[in-house]
């Protein structure tokens, strides 16, 4: 698949999975990206739009839209994998990196799991462990276009190796912490880490 054309020509990271596996066990493959969430899809006002990180950082900020989209982007090509068992292979996403945000703040030592918080009070816990990885980012387009409210826009996190529940929609914020909470799902039964390939779908509280 060709990536759209981008002026910052950033960073192409490809996708990661098992040699000759297409797909993790229990998933079916389909060429359409179904709309799953939780809640309406909130109506969100760039002008007014703010992304906040903070908790055990050295330093919180609050960033616009514009600072935000001025901020390196990267593009990368994976594949996405619903808890409700579709997979859909090869999406190409541009948006900014986990990383480059964790240089705007600095962690403190004891910061060890994020949790990220969205419009519309939706939430999901990660290990900065999982989101350090380089394929994850925040996006704002999908397969060259700008990212739909339906599918998450203004901005969507984008975990590539987690199934899609972690994948929040209209993400504005990082709060770093030193221990892990569950997140809106999490508490509602799903499971802490989500690795498809694993089929880690629910907790074993919830498979008792």
């Amino acid at each position: 698949m060709r990536l759209p054309r981008l002026p910052r020509k950033p960073k192409v990271i490809l996708r990661e999975r098992p040699p000759e596996v297409v797909a993790p066990p229990g998933q079916y493959l389909t060429d359409k990206f179904p709309v799953l969430t939780y809640g309406p899809t909130p109506r969100i006002d760039l002008k007014s739009w703010r992304f906040r990180i903070f908790g055990l950082v050295e330093q919180e900020v609050a960033l616009t839209w514009t600072q935000f989209t001025a901020l390196p982007a990267r593009a990368i090509t994976a594949d996405f994998h619903c808890v409700t068992q579709w997979s859909r292979l090869n999406n190409a996403w541009e948006g900014v990196a986990f990383t480059e945000l964790l240089k705007l703040v600095g962690r403190r030592p004891e910061a060890l799991f994020v949790m990220v918080h969205c419009y519309g009070g939706y939430t999901t816990n990660l290990p900065l462990a999982t989101l350090t990885d380089d394929t994850v980012l925040f996006a704002y387009k999908h397969d060259g276009k700008p990212l739909p409210p339906e599918h998450g826009g203004p901005l969507r996190l984008v975990v590539p190796k987690r199934y899609g529940w972690k994948s929040a929609k209209w993400v504005n914020g990082l709060e770093f912490m030193g221990h892990n909470e569950a997140g809106f799902w999490e508490q509602r039964g799903y499971h802490m880490e989500g690795d498809p390939w694993q089929e880690e779908r629910y907790s074993s509280d919830m498979l008792r």
